[in-house]
């Protein structure tokens, strides 16, 4: 077997593999960590790197237009029941990418700012649970599939959340997170059972194909964006995500923020595929009322930063914040994508809110990380007990600059090209709404500026004179996301162009992701 026939064989068994490769990873971990912790961590690197490495073997293909397909079990299509089906379309592959992205570097920061913990064999495993389980949720074609990964996703969340047992509030926060997981997913399997019952179907494009959109089905639409906004911690229900990103490992925050982006595609991919055009026969306009919340979200995340003492804590609303602009991008597209003459301005604004899905998973990251570093060299998060670190932390200095221009939507870095299109779209739809996106985000600014100010600036108190820059793995890590947010934000066209759009036209062209299931199927844009 030569190369080519290699990639080949691998890029057709990819989608399995991607989340088989975690998925094995994670029972062999607590094995290999009984040899020795350094290749225990060689280990989880190398697995989650093949796992991205698969995952952009698939991604370039997905990119150019194709739709892949994975079936486990019987490949007659009209035993549904006894199948497991992956389809990967571009938004998927869009999501995957994030969500490997996000592991991969946890992992790397986790070599040093986890090593004087014990129970490592159980963190890393559950990091690579958890990994597995985003992308099975953003691979798979199936409701109920869908539902077996969000679990796996949350429980191992919950148990990283509440890693540091000794810490009273980390439980708590771990608790809180595993409650509403609870909540969600009952929702979640409910909206399922309406599904079954109706169209004997678990499969979205099988759902999406034969949908009545009769009252059941509205029910079933209501369970799901519920449950799906309360896993990404839209406001009004947020209430987990402050504590959860707050107590936990900065480097598990760091995947948490993934987990979270996950369940937002959870909600776009119902209510563009499973739900197609009907989504916009409701009486209320399901675009609006995720534009209403993403203007609320977006409101209160900074109203609420702005009153945070604890570094992290201030950063979370920030995350709430950002989860805003997400939402009022893709319900602003909701709400015009069938009006032939804002066709334009709809896509604009889908492709922006989905470049704001990886932009905001990689400042709020980064800024997490640096908040993680502060931690390791001060054992301090409060604002108030931090000052001058700038003097011997010059490289997290550096990248907490690059993470307040990113999250603030600074030229010329990535926030800036995504904002601008989110700005620009929903001025179309109502400029008061993309004034209040503005404003919003100019307070973001003066509220890590102040951050900024409190933490690096000024004399450096005594008790922090001899604080040292953190480990190299934690500087490479940090390093690798301010490159790409850099990156991203010299080259917003190129980002656009060859990955963002093929996300945006598969979500709207959800006629091709059933066509992928059932050839036959003639609706869709």
């Amino acid at each position: 077997m030569n190369v080519a026939d290699l990639i080949a064989l691998l890029l057709q068994h990819s989608p399995a593999l991607i989340v088989a490769v975690p998925l094995l990873g994670a029972f062999i971990t607590p094995l290999i960590s009984r040899l020795n912790d350094k290749v225990r961590n060689v280990f989880v690197i190398l697995t989650l790197g093949l796992t991205a490495s698969l995952v952009f073997l698939l991604a370039s293909d997905v990119f150019t237009g194709n739709i892949h397909t994975y079936i486990f079990g019987s490949q007659d299509l009209a035993l549904p029941v006894v199948r497991i089906l992956f389809e990967v379309d571009a938004m998927s592959a869009f999501m995957a990418i994030i969500s490997v992205i996000l592991s991969l570097v946890a992992v790397i920061y986790s070599w040093s700012f986890m090593k004087e913990n014990t129970g490592l064999d159980k963190y890393y495993t559950l990091i690579l649970l958890m990994t597995a389980g985003m992308l099975g949720m953003e691979l798979t074609g199936d409701l109920f599939n869908f539902f077996v990964f969000l679990e796996i996703t949350s429980i191992s969340s919950a148990a990283l959340v509440a890693f540091w047992t000794n810490k009273a509030k980390s439980v708590e926060a771990g608790f809180k997170y595993i409650v509403i997981s609870t909540i969600g997913a009952l929702f979640i399997l409910f909206s399922i059972a309406l599904f079954y019952g109706q169209y004997n179907a678990l499969n979205m494009a099988m759902i999406a194909s034969a949908i009545q959109y009769t009252f059941l089905d509205k029910i079933a639409l209501v369970l799901l964006i519920a449950a799906l906004a309360m896993k990404a911690g839209v406001v009004p229900m947020h209430m987990w995500l402050p504590d959860a990103y707050g107590k936990a490992p900065s480097s598990v925050t760091l995947i948490l923020v993934g987990a979270t982006q996950a369940s937002l595609y959870g909600v776009f991919r119902v209510c563009f595929t499973i739900y197609g055009g009907a989504i916009n026969l409701t009486p209320i306009s399901v675009g609006w009322i995720l534009v209403i919340l993403g203007i609320i979200t977006m409101l209160l995340g900074v109203a609420m930063a702005i009153i945070q003492t604890d570094f992290k804590r201030l950063i979370a609303f920030g995350a709430v914040a950002e989860i805003g602009y997400i939402l009022l991008g893709i319900g602003t597209g909701l709400v015009v994508m069938l009006n032939p003459e804002m066709t334009a301005t709809g896509l604009a604004a889908m492709k922006g809110g989905i470049f704001h899905i990886m932009n905001d998973a990689l400042d709020v990251g980064l800024l997490f990380l640096v908040a993680g570093a502060i931690y390791y060299a001060t054992k301090e998060t409060s604002l108030n007990k931090l000052g001058g670190l700038a003097r011997n932390m010059k490289y997290t200095t550096v990248f907490f600059i690059i993470g307040l221009l990113a999250i603030s939507g600074m030229p010329p870095m990535n926030g800036f090209a995504s904002k601008l299109l989110i700005y620009e779209s929903t001025y179309q739809l109502n400029p008061i709404l993309s004034i209040i996106a503005i404003l919003s985000s100019i307070m973001l600014l003066a509220v890590f500026v102040k951050v900024f100010h409190a933490a690096f600036l000024g004399p450096a108190l005594p008790k922090f004179e001899n604080v040292k820059e953190v480990p190299k793995s934690m500087l490479i890590a940090m390093g690798t996301i301010a490159t790409i947010i850099i990156i991203f934000g010299l080259f917003p066209e190129l980002i656009i162009n060859n990955i963002v759009e093929p996300a945006a036209n598969a979500l709207v062209n959800y006629g091709d992701y059933i066509r992928e299931v059932i050839p036959s199927f003639a609706g869709g844009v």
